[in-house]
């Protein structure tokens, strides 16, 4: 899978913009703050439907406009795929193969994109928040199903926290509500947790021999999930739920005390063990980016064994922030085999045949031209 043709309008700083791109390493060379990364974040929101860097979709419509469309050609085993996306105050419009999307989750997978920027190296030391955050996106790009799942347990997690609030402000004392909130709760949790802990497990899988070739054997790496109850394959599915709810029975006057949910998947919890040791508490800033790399890595193989194609990688200045052993091997890994996109100021430094025989586009001003 790669992506041929983008083009933008009203996008961030670009009021129109239009580029051909190679089926390699695309280079976007150019200072800070010239529209670098958001020819980026356009790839990335063209395959997510989302940003990376913002949650507010009017971040990015240009200024002074009603609107902003991302459009793409994507070149897929298939054969080739117009895809656009339209951002404007009345929300999002999709389309696939020219034909509206009336949902937003029958849309994304159709272009799958690993982005791979500085703050993902916080993915192993940062907050609870961006490791669930993280396994949300990257499994609603190879599961419509969770995608709705997740849309379903937002909304009952809003109701319940709601109700919640109610029981604490003593505007409701009739819990009848509430519990019929529990049984939906654990019915729609217990399938996003289940498909987590499936998840972690081939995250698991492909990134172990990544870690150890990165570490040159040294170090064995391990993804724990740590979920509000146990979650596995071998337990029954019913028993789970009935489990979720006896918890929210003894939990019942600790969260009406509170006004919250204190129990579920948006509470949930990732691990990252190097030897046996919690690396997030324990390790250091070398072990902790290795392991970063090792699962940004990991999700490439893992979305080629779930779909048969490679996706999109987007690296948005991270090489500046690898020393040179584990910039070398991030290099070696994507050679020859996925559509590529770097952003950096410079490349110089870089002795890598990799970068050597990219394709290069300069950024000045917001203006974008291929290297000739």
């Amino acid at each position: 899978m790669y992506i041929e043709e983008l083009e933008l309008v009203n996008f961030r700083n670009y009021k129109s913009l239009q580029l051909k791109f190679e089926n390699n390493v695309n280079v976007i060379l150019g200072e800070n703050a010239q529209g670098k990364t958001n020819v980026m974040e356009s790839i990335y929101v063209l395959g997510m439907a989302k940003s990376h860097r913002t949650s507010n979709d009017k971040d990015l419509v240009r200024w002074d406009a009603e609107y902003a469309k991302i459009e793409g050609r994507i070149e897929k085993i298939h054969g080739a795929v117009p895809l656009e996306l339209a951002i404007s105050k009345k929300g999002k419009k999709a389309k696939f193969n020219h034909i509206e999307q009336k949902k937003l989750s029958h849309y994304v997978g159709n272009m799958n994109v690993v982005m791979f920027a500085p703050e993902d190296l916080h993915l192993v030391k940062g907050s609870p928040q961006i490791r669930r955050r993280f396994i949300d996106m990257e499994i609603g790009q190879v599961s419509p199903v969770y995608l709705h799942d997740m849309n379903r347990f937002q909304k009952v997690l809003q109701q319940r926290n709601h109700f919640l609030k109610q029981l604490q402000a003593r505007k409701n004392v009739d819990k009848t509500f509430l519990h019929v909130l529990n049984e939906q709760f654990a019915e729609v949790a217990i399938k996003v947790m289940q498909k987590r802990f499936e998840f972690i497990r081939m995250l698991e899988k492909w990134a172990q021999p990544i870690h150890e070739g990165i570490s040159q054997g040294k170090e064995k790496l391990e993804i724990r999930y740590k979920p509000s109850i146990e979650v596995s394959n071998e337990v029954d599915w019913l028993k789970m739920i009935k489990g979720l709810e006896e918890k929210f029975v003894s939990l019942e006057q600790r969260e009406i005390d509170r006004g919250i949910t204190l129990m579920g998947p948006h509470r949930d919890e990732i691990g990252f063990l190097v030897n046996g040791r919690d690396v997030q508490t324990f390790g250091s800033q070398g072990q902790q980016r290795t392991t970063a790399l090792s699962v940004k890595l990991a999700e490439i193989d893992l979305i080629h064994s779930e779909i048969g194609e490679y996706p999109i990688l987007l690296l948005d200045d991270v090489l500046s922030e690898l020393d040179d052993y584990r910039r070398s091997h991030l290099l070696n890994t994507i050679k020859g085999r996925i559509q590529t996109f770097v952003t950096t100021t410079t490349v110089d430094g870089i002795d890598h045949r990799t970068l050597k025989d990219a394709t290069t586009f300069i950024v000045r001003n917001g203006e974008i031209e291929r290297e000739k």
